[in-house]
């Protein structure tokens, strides 16, 4: 039987990639996929039956969605930092042409113009804008550190205002916040002045303010969030029964109950069935899991000479640990009710490819390169 060795000698791509990414972080990616077939098969049955469809309808489709994310993450992180600057740049202009075209052709789903059809699928082109953004504007400040005259902090805040212009259009709040948040970071490890990162707090804050007086969809949210009584919480107090449920250990596989009435336990509520089935020991070893990559991958990018390496990927790996840490808060109350998914365990098709391709490149990011440039004067190599 034929067996493949990589040794520290073999020039191929694929064996200097294996010395050079970072295999801890593989592995608690992959824990996270598991984690997230084995509570998809756990969840979706009873959403599947509910609907009249096959009960592993979910299932299958989960599993289409995952080989070619899979793919597409591996080949992305075989790239170069340099090439992972040109693909995003490439992806990001024909990911905004898409953001722009749900407001004319999008389907109109709960008052929001958020997803494209492409056939018999459906594309939520603003999973897809966000790593594509925060790699550009990455870039773009980085490339102002390297050349005072080029105007990259200026660019880099159109681009973000032209970004959130289309969101608040559609309109998505959420998805809003998440790249404020992460552009926000960004602009702080660029080293922008505290004045102005404060300056750019506080309009932040007074926007959040006006969106609840403004926009009736926020206010509702969060009046919901702060007084139970003042509107619809259903999927919140089911997933509140499941974590009570589950208790420390769960009731087992597949017996949770919650699930055949909650109407998104396979997506964004796929943590409250796994609190059900699983109970708090396996809720901690996700929150775990999460934590580990994220402290893991800034622990690499800190020692970061590159710019904008680091620039881009600290705002890849405040996308990600963001999401989680919404998508859980949402499931235990501790934040107003907002769809998004847990990254690589939620079921969704749009979320799973985008996440792919922001890992991919978090990880071709955070290999090992030896020479890498000075911050002051650093290369993209």
């Amino acid at each position: 039987m034929t067996t493949f060795t990589f040794t520290r000698t073999d020039n191929s791509i694929v064996s200097r990639w294996w010395w050079t990414v970072d295999r801890w972080a593989i592995i608690a990616l992959t824990m996270l996929i598991v984690m997230g077939m084995v509570l998809t098969l756990a969840a979706s049955p009873a959403v599947a039956e509910r609907i009249g469809v096959d009960p592993f309808h979910f299932v299958r489709r989960q599993i289409a969605f995952l080989v070619p994310s899979v793919a597409a993450m591996f080949a992305i992180s075989l790239m170069s930092p340099e090439q992972v600057r040109r693909f995003a740049t490439l992806a990001f202009l024909g990911t905004l042409a898409a953001l722009v075209a749900t407001l004319v052709i999008g389907a109109e789903i709960k008052g929001s113009r958020r997803w494209i059809g492409l056939g018999p699928l459906s594309v939520q082109p603003s999973e897809f804008v966000k790593p594509a953004f925060i790699v550009v504007s990455g870039w773009l400040l980085a490339e102002r550190q390297r050349n005072p005259r080029f105007p990259g902090n200026l660019l880099s805040a159109m681009v973000y205002l032209f970004v959130v212009a289309i969101l608040l259009m559609q309109p998505d709040f959420g998805q809003t916040i998440l790249i404020s948040a992460m552009w926000g970071i960004q602009l702080f490890v660029a080293g922008l002045p505290m004045v102005i990162v404060l300056v750019l707090g506080a309009i932040g804050t007074v926007g959040a303010v006006g969106a609840y007086f403004l926009l009736p969809h926020v206010a509702s949210r969060i009046d919901r969030f702060l007084n139970p009584e003042a509107g619809d919480n259903y999927q919140i107090e089911r997933a509140m029964d499941a974590f009570m449920s589950g208790g420390v250990w769960g009731r087992g596989p597949g017996e949770g109950t919650v699930k055949r009435i909650l109407p998104d336990a396979h997506t964004d509520f796929i943590f409250a069935v796994a609190g059900e089935e699983f109970g708090m020991v396996a809720c901690l070893a996700v929150v775990l899991i999460f934590a580990f990559i994220v402290l893991r991958i800034l622990s690499r990018l800190l020692q970061e000479n590159d710019p904008f390496v680091l620039y881009a990927g600290v705002g890849l790996t405040v996308q990600f640990g963001l999401q989680a840490f919404i998508n859980m808060g949402v499931n235990l109350h501790l934040l107003p009710a907002k769809g998004m998914t847990l990254p690589f365990i939620s079921y969704g098709g749009s979320s799973m490819l985008a996440l792919a391709f922001g890992m991919g490149m978090l990880l071709a990011l955070s290999r090992t390169r030896p020479g890498v440039g000075s911050v002051m004067g650093g290369g993209y190599r």
